[in-house]
């Protein structure tokens, strides 16, 4: 790279960060690194398109996230008043240009910056956002309707008991939220149904994102022994509804208290397909968890401490997890998560998604 690309691409990332954050005093005022910015410039695809750079394009894009409407026009319109503020020329109000710009962008390093600044936004959060300590993550699975292409048929087909050409294509998406900044940590795509796809599938690929210490709040279909054994394995913690066809029995086990106890998970002899044979060799052929129940329900824990976690606090504090099932607005709720990861489909595939999801 010249000196001269050099010191352009130093301007444009500078100007970049100063238009986003305005100031360098504020929270998270870093949280694009400039070295993830310099790989976005460097692997997008080039183009003699002189409006819509790399980070303008980028830049347009992260404002559409946060409108109101979230459409294209909206931010082709934020690019057309931020020019005239400059003194620059006017830029067309038809979002071709831009759509097409987004589609330049390059894919692995938009994932990277996604998860890297989602990662850095998470582990940032103040300890009083913190439950006891713990760094709390939420996860939860979606689907979206792909654009009746032959291309994402094949990638994302549609589901089996529709008849051909009269379905769309169906993607599947898992992502890990943090519940204290709302950030998306990570997250996996695949498609609807076949080997792989399935949603405890796609977790297997974000169960490393999950920090040592870090609280995973889950819905039982995630109470599977290999999950929560891997969890313990890397120091994270899990608290779960119990999966239904699980009957505890609090007569076994160490007593805590009514209705909680410590009882040790034996190894199933059937690994799950998500998991290769030597990694699910290294696994304990035992793990002590907790199991409580709280108003006729039973949960899930690694949070072994009786005196510590409460069985009722932990109850207590599980419903901000159904918070995303019900569309509260006092917390981050589904809503919000299909609405990210609609986008960042969207982002990685421009133009595939079904536009009346959004709604």
């Amino acid at each position: 790279m010249s000196n001269f690309t050099k010191k352009a691409t130093s301007h444009q990332i500078r100007k970049f960060k100063n238009s986003i954050f305005q100031f360098s005093h504020l929270p998270f005022a870093d949280i694009l690194s400039t070295e993830n910015l310099e790989q976005i410039i460097a692997h997008s695809v080039s183009s003699r398109d002189r409006i819509f750079t790399p980070l303008v394009t980028l830049k347009a894009f992260i404002f559409q996230v946060l409108s109101t409407d979230g459409s294209c026009r909206q931010a082709v319109n934020h690019v057309l008043s931020e020019r005239l503020h400059q003194g620059c020329s006017a830029n067309s109000i038809k979002t071709g240009a831009y759509c097409n710009a987004r589609k330049r962008l390059p894919h692995k390093q938009l994932k990277q910056t996604v998860e890297l600044s989602g990662k850095a936004l998470h582990q940032q959060a103040h300890k009083s956002w913190r439950w006891k300590g713990h760094n709390t993550i939420l996860t939860d699975g979606t689907t979206v309707l792909m654009a009746d292409t032959p291309e994402n048929q094949i990638d994302f087909p549609q589901q089996s008991n529709q008849k051909v050409g009269l379905g769309f294509p169906i993607a599947r998406i898992v992502g890990l939220i943090s519940l204290s900044v709302g950030a998306v940590v990570s997250y996996a795509m695949g498609p609807y149904q076949g080997k792989g796809s399935g949603e405890t599938s796609l977790f297997s690929h974000l169960i490393d994102a999950i920090d040592k210490n870090d609280l995973l709040l889950a819905d039982r279909y995630y109470c599977t022994w290999t999950i929560i054994a891997r969890l313990i394995q890397q120091g994270s913690h899990m608290l779960v509804q119990n999966h239904a066809q699980r009957k505890p029995d609090f007569c076994q086990g160490k007593k805590l208290e009514a209705k909680d106890h410590l009882i040790e998970w034996e190894k199933p002899k059937r690994k799950p397909d998500w998991i290769n044979q030597s990694d699910y060799d290294a696994l304990p052929d035992k793990i002590l968890i907790r199991e409580f129940s709280v108003g006729r329900i039973v949960y899930v824990t690694t949070l072994l401490d009786a005196k510590q976690y409460h069985k009722k606090e932990l109850a207590e504090f599980y419903r901000q997890r159904w918070l995303i099932e019900i569309d509260q607005p006092c917390c981050l709720h589904k809503s919000i998560l299909r609405k990210l990861l609609y986008r960042f489909c969207d982002w990685f595939y421009p133009g595939t998604i079904n536009s009346s999801q959004f709604t």
